[in-house]
């Protein structure tokens, strides 16, 4: 099944699911359902068998027509990866890690799979990293890696887009990594029941019309459930939590070609789908609440 939260016009965010071209609106189809996508992950063990015969009924709107936001518009955790693909590894002239190596992303950081990147007004060294993104639904803690793949409620596409003079100021990446709009993720879950196997899928990045990464997910270090199970050693990951899996070789920053204004980055993964983000100057507005 793919679930994903729109905006239909009406300024609202909805959880729907998607139908071919078309958008089922489960607050119309199933208004008993939460309303939100952490919420339906939580209601997800007594909600999936109602979810299954509602996902053949006549869709709502087509996607054509709504503005799909993130899956997961604000989630409790993003925890991303570094340096976890062999080629990603080389091209940047580092050893292989013997352990995982994490950093965080704030989640005011996250945008839809086609709303627009920022070019900060304090930095032109911005980069992007095409990741498969796993979303967290069900509480847990020490889990082991056989155990897993039971806590992985879908998976969507990721881009971990990264300041890069920013990102090494110092060893801690948070800033660089946070720069608002700078989490783009989608377009959609695609549950881990219809995905199955997350390490066999094809994963490339466009700038314009130029190939710049082409991989595939076989090519982690570490894989999904391995990364789950070393998360979970530290502290309770959440419904709603998001993990970036790590990127490929081909980024930016190894080519000197940063993004520029103008440009639209396009990352596809298999059965998953796309993001495709233009790149925009950051508005010259300051904001006080």
């Amino acid at each position: 099944m793919k679930l994903a939260t729109f905006d239909s016009g009406d300024g609202d965010a909805h959880v729907g699911i998607v139908a071919g071209d078309g958008l089922i609106d489960l607050s119309r189809a199933l208004p008993g359902l939460p309303r939100d996508m952490a919420g339906l992950m939580a209601a997800w063990p007594d909600a999936e068998h109602v979810l299954q015969n509602v996902a053949s009924q006549p869709a709502h709107h087509k996607i054509s027509d709504i503005h799909l936001l993130a899956p997961v518009p604000r989630p409790p955790k993003i925890l991303a990866i570094g340096l976890n693909y062999a080629d990603h590894i080389a091209e940047s002239g580092q050893t292989t890690p013997e352990r995982q190596i994490w950093f965080s992303k704030l989640s005011s950081a996250v945008n839809g799979p086609f709303d627009p990147i920022q070019i900060p007004r304090v930095s032109s060294a911005v980069d992007y990293e095409a990741e498969l993104v796993a979303i967290i639904g069900r509480r847990c803690r020490h889990v082991t890696k056989a155990d897993a793949p039971g806590a992985v409620f879908g998976y969507c596409a990721g881009n971990d887009v990264s300041v890069r003079d920013w990102q090494f100021h110092s060893s801690q990446w948070l800033l660089g990594k946070s720069f608002d709009s700078h989490a783009p993720i989608g377009p959609w879950i695609v549950t881990a029941d219809e995905l199955r196997d997350p390490h066999v899928l094809g994963l490339r990045t466009w700038v314009n019309d130029e190939l710049r990464q082409n991989a595939n997910t076989s090519g982690m270090i570490f894989d999904c459930f391995a990364q789950i199970a070393t998360l979970t050693t530290a502290f309770t990951l959440e419904p709603g939590d998001i993990i970036s899996t790590g990127t490929p070789s081909g980024v930016g920053v190894m080519q000197g070609k940063f993004l520029v204004p103008g440009d639209v980055v396009r990352i596809e993964i298999d059965g998953i789908g796309r993001l495709e983000n233009p790149i925009v100057e950051e508005p010259v507005t300051t904001v006080l609440i």
